[in-house]
């Protein structure tokens, strides 16, 4: 008997560490298990499919894939497609395209939140803040709820970014100008916090996080202008820091290393900060800053060292805790790298479709290997699922596999 239910607990373990179920992966963090070959030689493209614009992270699931679309500037789709073989075994579409600012044009007006799925339902957040709950199975909706119309919110100007994170029955989201709970089974928000005013200011570019700091599990928000900690529970604030950046650019997703908060903004500084507890209070301080500036690019974090890349396009390693800088490649990668790690070795994909695998080293930078696999751009998350990796190009999906 207790054979047969460590067999079905393994079952269950293997098939969750080969799903990629949101965004950054199954832990949100970028950290997937398995051992990976020591260079790219051997990866070979399985399948790929045309599609229409999307910045958002292919989501994989048991045997599904589901992506995103921005149709003719004027619809929003998704579809599920075979994990084997990308055909498509259902699609769902909606009117809920946006133009984003001029300044902002160049990277274009395409949906840029990524899904999430518990197995049964996937979560969708499109750009005009509607965010729509599908059977995984059919495609059908399940509910659906239009933020800026049921709070009165102006659309954010670039378009809700921000992608759902999933815990339990609650589906955590930044939409509407705040941060919210929903019921998962029915779209009911049960809190709000963190209200903004909408419009150029409004709508969240990082996403929604857990973290545990002074011994309490805290939902991970940051907004244009302040990082907090709050209670997942009642959104109660714990605590708050504005954070400097140019024009609200608070673009990455803040990490946590045990206490210590890592920041870096588009035109501000990367920092650590320390947030503590005492006699029922929470305090933040800052306890380190270094010069470099971030921009899109969420670090992972192997050992308590952070691997990102920076405004300047070059990719750093920098100790959480205490600010030391381990290194900074010569090299510029872009504006965006997206980043997953086995903890030995990382995956970095870049803008321009090369992927590049580099050791997990906190002292140098050690390039293993670099392959061009997308003729266009490619600013969504890669996909890492055992020996599998998805790449979602700016007008395609493709499947490639470690032999």
């Amino acid at each position: 008997m207790r054979s047969s239910i460590a067999l079905l607990l393994s079952s269950v373990l293997v098939s969750q560490a080969a799903d990629w179920p949101q965004w950054r992966g199954p832990s949100r963090d970028g950290v997937v298990k398995g051992e990976w070959p020591g260079d790219l030689e051997k990866l070979e493209r399985v399948w790929r499919v045309e599609l229409q614009p999307s910045y958002s992270s292919p989501v994989v699931v048991g045997d599904r894939v589901f992506t995103t679309e921005t149709v003719s500037k004027k619809l929003e789709r998704v579809r599920a497609l075979d994990r084997k073989t990308g055909k498509v075994l259902w699609e769902k579409t909606w009117e809920g395209a946006m133009s984003v600012p001029f300044f902002a044009k160049r990277n274009g007006d395409w949906i840029r939140a990524t899904p999430a799925c518990d197995g049964e339902t996937l979560f969708v957040a499109g750009i005009r803040d509607v965010l729509v709950a599908l059977d995984a199975a059919t495609g059908d909706e399940k509910w659906r709820i239009d933020f800026s119309a049921k709070f009165n919110k102006p659309l954010p100007a670039f378009g809700a970014v921000a992608s759902p994170l999933l815990d339990g029955d609650a589906l955590y989201t930044q939409a509407g100008g705040a941060a919210c709970r929903l019921d998962k089974k029915t779209g009911e928000v049960k809190w709000r916090a963190l209200e903004d005013g909408g419009g150029m200011m409004g709508g969240a570019f990082a996403s929604p996080s857990f973290a545990v700091l002074g011994g309490k599990r805290q939902l991970l928000v940051q907004t244009r202008e302040k990082l907090a900690g709050l209670d997942p529970e009642t959104g109660k604030v714990l605590w708050s820091q504005e954070i400097a950046a140019f024009r609200g650019m608070n673009i990455l997703t803040p990490i946590a290393v045990d206490d210590v908060l890592y920041t870096s903004t588009y035109g501000g500084k990367t920092q650590g900060w320390k947030a503590a507890e005492a006699d029922g209070k929470w305090t933040v301080s800052p306890t380190w800053e270094h010069k470099s500036q971030g921009y899109m690019t969420t670090p992972v974090v192997v050992k308590g060292v952070a691997f990102t890349s920076l405004r300047s396009g070059r990719m750093m390693a920098i100790d959480v805790k205490s600010g030391k800088e381990g290194w900074t490649s010569s090299e510029s990668f872009g504006d965006y790298v997206s980043m997953a790690t086995n903890g030995r070795r990382l995956l970095g994909l870049d803008t321009k479709g090369n992927l590049t695998l580099f050791a997990a080293d906190a002292d140098k930078f050690t390039r293993l290997g670099t392959k061009k696999i997308a003729d266009g751009e490619t600013w969504a998350h890669v996909a890492v699922c055992g020996d599998e990796i998805f790449i979602r190009e700016l007008e395609g999906l493709a499947l490639w596999r470690w032999k």
